[in-house]
């Protein structure tokens, strides 16, 4: 049987293998390289903004129904602007964004004109309320 030589020592050509990487790495893209636009290609696809959906649904409630729920139209609908051109692609639904919020300012001027119409018709004595 033999021993391994004495102060540890391993003999000549009975070397443990070594294992260390490569110099530069296998994980790494080449230098230059950019992701496609638009986001990953095999990632999830953009989605709708729920407050654009919520957008155009307010505007058009505030058109049909109550003008006040315009103002949440309006509100809602610059929130999702501004968070789908914050997303890179990530969300979708800027036409809805867009339609819910002019929607909304529609409803709210329709309401007012209503309202100071209502005033004045009041006010002149074209309209009786009787209580």
């Amino acid at each position: 049987m033999s021993y391994p030589p004495s102060g540890g020592q391993t003999p000549p050509g009975n070397e443990p293998p070594s294992y260390n990487p490569p110099p530069g790495g296998y994980g790494s893209p080449p230098p230059g390289y950019n992701p496609p636009p638009g986001g990953d290609p095999y990632g999830m696809p953009p989605q709708n903004s729920n407050k654009a959906v919520w957008a155009l649904v307010t505007g058009l409630l505030g058109l049909l129904c109550c003008g006040v729920i315009g103002i949440a139209g309006i509100i809602l609908g610059k929130q999702a602007q501004a968070e789908i051109e914050a997303s890179q692609g990530r969300l979708t639904g800027a036409g809805m964004a867009k339609a819910g919020f002019i929607l909304g300012i529609v409803s709210v001027a329709l309401t007012v004109l209503g309202v100071v119409v209502y005033g004045i018709l009041f006010a002149t004595g074209s309209i009786d309320v009787q209580a």
